[in-house]
């Protein structure tokens, strides 16, 4: 349910953005969302179609990249994409690993009219 939260920070973020630059109209919202990231972007997609009704972000497109989960293996020094469900570096079995990717969300731009 945390997404709710997360979609009306969106808006106030594109909101505020809009406004500050005089704009009438937010047109897009990208945003990056790493896989591991705990955001569901179904229900952020949602949550925007309701929420964004009567304000200046209502009807602009959000635009939901994924960024997917990278390590970096500490035993054969290699970086490697897994999956949610992975524990282990894919190239050698260990678990001594740092995520470099996945983990993010923000938003990365706007284009407004």
């Amino acid at each position: 349910m945390h997404e709710l939260a997360i979609t009306e920070g969106i808006i106030k973020i594109a909101s505020e953005v809009a406004e500050k630059n005089k704009a009438k109209k937010v047109l897009n919202i990208k945003i990056k969302c790493g896989d591991f990231s705990g955001v569901v972007p179904s229900l952020i997609q949602e949550y925007f179609d309701i929420v964004s009704k009567g304000t200046i972000v209502e009807g602009a497109k959000l635009i939901i990249d994924r960024v997917p989960i990278r390590i970096y293996c500490f035993e054969c020094q290699s970086e490697s994409e897994i999956q949610r469900s992975q524990i282990c570096c894919p190239k050698c079995g260990a678990y001594k690993y740092k995520m470099i990717s996945g983990k993010e969300f923000f938003v990365e731009s706007l284009e407004v009219e």
